[in-house]
């Protein structure tokens, strides 16, 4: 009898887990370029009444673009055919090893359009979901192909230059976190960056938007370029009982640059409650 050969586990991104384990289970999603710190300035006031969960996309952070030593598993195609479903079933298959059968969610930009896929596609997964300077289409996929190709040929550095200006007003990015961000950058692998711009470049739920049952909450920054907030009205006004907010002042990256409003937020929609003040 010819002995069966265990299949090879489904790789995981890398993830972080922070909060009470009897804490209600949340799952944050950082945006293209960033890491899983993107979040830190929400995370003392979710960790008060949530498990959440960070993670890092494929080739950003700690999450590796090809496979792993040992393993012929990737986390995402990087021959250009990537989806956001791909990243998508990361996020499932990280809430299964945690055993969570359902899940809040708040995803930053690209992190929002995969909360916007799950709540699509997979909505008996998810309690709530929040998207934080996101949208349904994020402008037309020839643009996005061209920069993958870029980053393909030159690299994330090619990238640094223009991301101040897009993610966050000039003074910030002097701050340590502003720069703790573009360092992410610049160390994100320029396969993974590229595969997460191919899984944009398909990405349009703007005909299935009606269709979300979830409770979603849109946040957009007043002076974001990147996805203006056209885009989270167009989410907010197309799924039933949506809420909006506004952050003026803030750009692409509006969780970091001005945290408060965007954090009271977040605790209103997932804990029904205003934000307090963190104590520490």
């Amino acid at each position: 009898m010819t002995a069966s050969v265990p299949a090879e586990p489904e790789p995981l991104p890398y993830h972080r887990l922070d909060g009470p384990a009897d804490g209600r289970p949340m799952i944050l999603g950082p945006s293209l370029g960033t890491s899983l710190a993107v979040w830190e300035p929400q995370l003392p006031a979710l960790i008060r009444s949530h498990h959440v969960l960070r993670w890092d996309l494929p080739g950003h952070g700690a999450s590796p673009a090809e496979p792993m030593a040992g393993s012929s598993s990737e986390l995402i195609p990087t021959d250009g055919t990537a989806t956001v479903a791909h990243l998508a079933e990361l996020v499932l298959r990280a809430a299964d090893a945690q055993g969570w059968e359902r899940f809040a969610y708040a995803g930053v930009s690209l992190g929002g359009a995969v909360g916007l896929h799950l709540a699509v596609h997979h909505p008996e997964r998810l309690t709530a979901l929040s998207v934080v300077c996101s949208s349904a289409r994020f402008g037309e996929p020839s643009a996005w192909r061209e920069r993958a190709a870029a980053v393909r040929a030159d690299g994330t550095e090619s990238m640094i230059a223009s991301r101040p200006g897009v993610w966050f007003a000039p003074e910030f990015g002097s701050t340590p976190h502003g720069t703790a961000m573009i360092e992410d950058l610049r160390c994100t692998d320029a396969a993974g960056y590229a595969a997460c711009c191919d899984a944009i470049a398909s990405f349009d739920l703007r005909d299935r938007l009606a269709e979300v049952t979830v409770p979603v909450l849109a946040v957009a920054g007043g002076l974001d370029p990147a996805t203006p907030p056209e885009h989270a009205r167009e989410i907010a006004g197309a799924v039933p009982g949506a809420t909006l907010v506004e952050v003026p002042g803030a750009a692409h990256l509006a969780n970091a640059e001005c945290p408060d409003p965007v954090t009271d937020a977040l605790l209103v929609h997932h804990d029904g409650l205003p934000g307090q003040p963190d104590p520490r």
